[in-house]
């Protein structure tokens, strides 16, 4: 199926505090580990699925390639945000740099090592997971962001309502150039195994730098977060095996993408969600124009 719509590029600009708390959520510690986690995986995993898409644009018709080329430029925008993000992450948590490692060089060898089918499948089947993770977080917004910074869960809602919005993009490169499920269906089992042992081994480094590696609630909480994904996840990756199927079909999350609409291009700024109760949070704008 043909694209219909033209993604935007939205160029948002954070400003991190020097004395902001990597441990951004308040009321969950562990979900800012959890969150963090992802971040500390996104500049090497974003520049990899762009990679992978561009090297296509030449065999693309349109209205695929210029979605494409849109899609890239959402996706670069994301990593450059997370990277400035991560190093606050690390100067706080130095513990993680190991971590942060050993991800380079897993998504650098499937770069440099893996066809280019599996590759775009592993695009693919990503943009699938981090679907699924922006409408288990949308179910879960009042509980997780109520008494959270404002600056990094903007940052956070923002990656994943564009996340929603380009949840077609890879896999329609995909299906233009192999469609093989079989390939789709071991590609995304391979990120999701990857993204399962990245983010619990650097959330277990924050915990540790924060002396709550031995605390069970905190991995109580982790533990049971982690079977509700599941349960969210696991059938939304399934469905996106199927034979003939498309992200197109799935019923898209209703406050993000609602919110992202408030983004004013002429300022570069999103409003902080409403959802964020954090006493430091004003309703002022911290999004910031480049």
């Amino acid at each position: 199926m043909a694209p219909t719509t033209t993604l935007p590029e939205r160029r948002v600009r954070f400003a991190y505090p020097d004395d902001l708390d990597p441990c951004w959520c308040h009321r969950f510690p562990e979900f800012a580990c959890a969150a963090n986690s992802i971040s500390l995986i996104m500049p090497f995993a974003e520049p990899y699925f762009v990679k992978t898409v561009r090297s296509t644009l030449p065999e693309l018709d349109e209205p695929l390639r210029s979605q494409t080329e849109a899609f890239c430029r959402q996706e670069l925008a994301h990593h450059v945000e997370h990277r400035k993000f991560n190093a606050l992450i690390t100067r706080r948590y130095p513990e993680v740099v190991r971590v942060e490692g050993w991800m380079r060089r897993a998504y650098g060898w499937l770069s440099r090592t893996r066809s280019r089918r599996f590759n775009l499948a592993f695009a693919a089947g990503s943009e699938a997971i981090a679907y699924a993770l922006a409408r288990w977080i949308e179910a879960h917004l009042a509980q997780l962001f109520s008494d959270a910074d404002p600056v990094p869960s903007t940052l956070f809602l923002w990656h994943l309502a564009e996340e929603v919005e380009h949840k077609s993009a890879a896999h329609d490169v995909f299906e233009a150039l192999d469609g093989s499920r079989l390939r789709y269906a071991w590609a995304t089992s391979v990120s999701v195994a990857l993204l399962a042992f990245f983010v619990w081994t650097a959330s277990l480094a924050q915990l540790k730098a924060q002396g709550r590696f031995w605390n069970p609630i905190a991995h109580l909480r982790m533990a049971r977060w982690g079977v509700s994904v599941a349960f969210t996840m696991l059938p939304t990756l399934a469905v996106s095996a199927l034979p003939g199927h498309t992200p197109r079909r799935f019923t898209d999350p209703i406050y993000l993408p609602k919110w992202l609409a408030l983004f004013d291009p002429a300022t570069g700024t999103i409003p902080v969600p409403t959802v964020i109760g954090s006493p430091v949070s004003d309703g002022a704008d911290h999004g910031t124009a480049a």
